[in-house]
């Protein structure tokens, strides 16, 4: 597929489907509008009239054009009221119209949206994700393939004319976001530790990275107890990835993200059992897929900060070789943890891998993790949950989920919880009481960062969806690659 900027206005544009977004309550066609209604024999205003068409956010409707017109379909989507028009909004309403025409079969897409903020690159950015995204389609496992004759071949953007290199950075995005979908859709025969080791290699080869993997011994000799005690009852060996992105010239700033990469999460001997969702635990490693995602648009991007991608991949499985619960592990930092249950494993592999970036010399880590069901029960599946000590750290993250369109609640570090936390024979347990649990899982993550600024952010919740939505869904969201990157770049 491809996608073109053009200043051609609409009443000339020529294709098989035109897209108009329209505000909530100013359904007027005036100017070039009229002139384009003129030319389709009222088609547009017959489409606004028969439906009774308001410009609401998320509406759309698509007519088929009459006669010898230049154009065989025209839709409208609405964006909502004018004074409320987010980037989001333009990526949901690019989304339903690449569906749109999708569905109608037709190759040549043409996309007129009003500028957010005057900002007409960002606008082009939101337009370019949103369609893309929404036309993923995640085939690789069925025996029949997609219809070639459905898909779009090419999309132009009204207007845009001189947006080009926006175009090109929403699209370096939108493949690491795509990247971190496959590699949580996937099953857990198909992407393992020592597959996710291969793919590191084929991004750091792709996109210029350095790479290090950390075997099991190389991990024993670096104290990593945590990480390891989950490994012990798989039969795949562990892998510790770390791949760095290097700017050309001195970084501006140094900076790390850690996955949880749990490619597979049994429970271990506290099983997941009958409701528990055992089934879906291929998207335990959604922050490794995350920062996976990430680390192939900054590769493309080169952004002038230094940024590493840390995950500490295994599967929590069950076998003779198992941690108990109430067995002592030693982490990388000399921390002791007793584990009082064993499917609290993702803090686990978390805490030497946070321990590793701490000692890197950053200015600022942030892990992501799917990691507590605590945090979907307070958020829902549509929020994720941040977490930091550090303002400035927490700020720079929100406004960068804010341009990338993805919902965090900054949550609290309620340091007397850690009391919760406290064992008898261990410096800490591995989990609290039940209440607020998602707070204490913070509070124990807290423990392996010494020196850097951090955060750690929860996307148990939107890492998946069974809904559909503009660009989203059902399946595998990529959720987190965005914001990250955002977040990258505005320390650039």
């Amino acid at each position: 597929m491809e996608f073109r900027v053009t200043d051609r206005p609409r009443s000339v544009w020529t294709g098989d489907a035109l897209v108009i977004g329209l505000f909530e309550d100013k359904v007027e066609l005036t100017g070039d509008l009229a002139q384009l209604d003129e030319k389709l024999a009222g088609t547009l205003k017959e489409s606004i009239e028969e439906l009774d068409f308001k410009g609401k956010a998320g509406t759309s409707a698509i007519n088929r054009v009459g006669g010898s017109s230049p154009i065989r379909k025209i839709a409208i989507v609405g964006l909502g009221k004018a004074a409320d028009l987010k980037l989001d909004t333009l990526r949901q309403a690019a989304g339903i119209c690449a569906k749109l025409a999708r569905k109608e079969k037709c190759k040549t897409l043409g996309i007129s949206f009003p500028l957010w903020q005057n900002d007409a690159d960002a606008t082009a950015a939101a337009i370019v994700e949103g369609a893309e995204l929404a036309l993923h389609q995640d085939n690789r496992f069925k025996s029949e393939p997609e219809d070639k004759n459905a898909q779009i071949q090419e999309i132009e953007l009204l207007g845009f004319a001189g947006s080009e290199s926006a175009i090109v950075r929403a699209r370096q995005i939108t493949a690491g976001v795509i990247l971190a979908r496959e590699l949580v859709a996937a099953p857990a025969n198909y992407v393992t530790p020592i597959t996710m080791a291969e793919t590191a290699e084929s991004l750091a080869a792709e996109c210029g990275l350095e790479l290090e993997i950390l075997e099991q011994a190389d991990c024993e000799k670096l104290g990593m107890g945590a990480f390891l005690g989950v490994a012990q009852a798989s039969d795949l060996p562990p892998k510790f990835i770390h791949m760095t992105y290097k700017p050309a010239g001195t970084p501006r700033r140094k900076l790390a993200i850690v996955g949880k990469g749990l490619t597979f999460d049994s429970g271990g001997l506290n099983i997941k059992g009958a409701g528990s969702g055992i089934e879906m635990m291929k998207v335990d490693m959604g922050g490794a897929a995350a920062t996976f995602g990430a680390a192939k648009a900054i590769g493309h991007i080169k952004p002038d900060v230094e940024v590493h991608f840390i995950s500490a991949v295994t599967e929590n499985m069950i076998s003779g070789r198992a941690m108990h619960p109430g067995d002592i592990l030693t982490a990388s930092n000399g921390k002791t943890i007793e584990i009082n249950n064993t499917d609290a494993e993702g803090r686990l592999t978390l805490a030497d891998a946070l321990v590793f970036a701490d000692k890197l010399g950053l200015d600022a880590i942030v892990d992501l993790a799917t990691l507590t069901g605590a945090c979907v029960i307070a958020l829902g599946e549509d929020i994720a949950g941040l977490w930091s000590p550090e303002d400035s750290v927490a700020a720079e993250l929100i406004a960068a989920s804010e341009l990338a369109g993805e919902k965090f609640w900054r949550m609290p570090m309620e340091e007397k919880y850690f009391e919760g936390l406290k064992a008898l024979h261990a410096d800490m347990k591995n989990t609290g009481p039940r209440p607020g649990g998602s707070i204490t899982a913070a509070l124990f993550l807290r423990q392996f960062v010494k020196d850097t600024g951090w955060a750690h952010l929860d996307i148990a919740g939107p890492v998946w969806t069974d809904k559909e939505n503009g660009y989203n869904g059902p399946g595998a969201t990529g959720f987190g690659v965005r914001t990250l990157v955002h977040w990258a770049l505005s320390n650039a």
